[in-house]
């Protein structure tokens, strides 16, 4: 059965629905901060935070372009080469072969502001810095980022605004972590989403090969 089309006055004339469009409203239905939480923010790297960095292997950087068009890409490597404390106002991200989209790298070219969330298995809270960014083809940090003889063309500076921790919730909720709660293998694999939405005229067991155990050859290959 066909689905009726919704025109935006039908949608606007929608009773049961209910958009809040100010702050006074939005704050009246949350509510306010604890006092702990609203004074968390801080500008600057703990030695906590440094720890925290050391152990993540996983971070997710948003950005925005000149527009507010917005992209969110992660960011991974061996816990301890991922991030790249500089001073406890700035760090360094490096950038691995990829897609070659730099999606987020054009995004930071007309605007500096990005956000970063730094993941450690098994944890629920993680890790928040909010910053400016600039992109660094070469710096004396480089050769500290090297990883199965990689070094990086690329890396992501990053001086740091804001530093602060989002607590466990939203990973509690979702149960990440949980392995019995786990049900990947009731999606298609990457190579039938690539032959169904990217690469449709390329033979499926050509990309079966493409993304079996050589893809995880080719993670430091440019």
């Amino acid at each position: 059965m066909a689905t009726a089309e919704i025109s935006p006055e039908e949608i606007s004339q929608d009773t049961t629905s209910a958009e809040i469009t100010d702050v006074a409203e939005l704050e009246a239905l949350v509510g306010a901060p604890l006092k702990a939480v609203a004074e968390k923010v801080r500008p600057s790297l703990d030695p906590i935070d440094r720890l925290w960095l050391a152990h993540s292997p996983l971070c997710l950087i948003a950005t925005g372009d000149a527009a507010g068009n917005l992209d969110v890409s992660p960011k991974g490597d061996p816990a301890g080469h991922l991030a790249h404390v500089i001073d406890e106002h700035t760090l360094a991200v490096p950038d691995r072969p990829g897609n070659r989209r730099v999606d987020g790298y054009h995004n930071i070219l007309a605007n500096p502001h990005v956000g970063l969330l730094f993941l450690v298995p098994g944890r629920g809270d993680t890790l928040r810095v909010n910053g400016r960014a600039r992109i660094m083809r070469d710096a004396p940090y480089f050769d500290e980022m090297v990883v199965q003889g990689h070094r990086p063309r690329l890396a992501l500076e990053v001086a740091i605004d804001e530093v602060f921790y989002h607590c466990a919730k939203a990973f509690m909720r979702s149960k990440l972590w949980q392995p019995e709660t786990w049900d990947h293998e009731a999606l298609p694999s990457t190579a039938r989403i690539s032959k169904a939405l990217v690469n449709k005229d390329v033979p499926l067991e050509e990309l079966e090969r493409r993304y079996g155990p050589a893809y995880a050859e080719m993670l430091y290959r440019a």
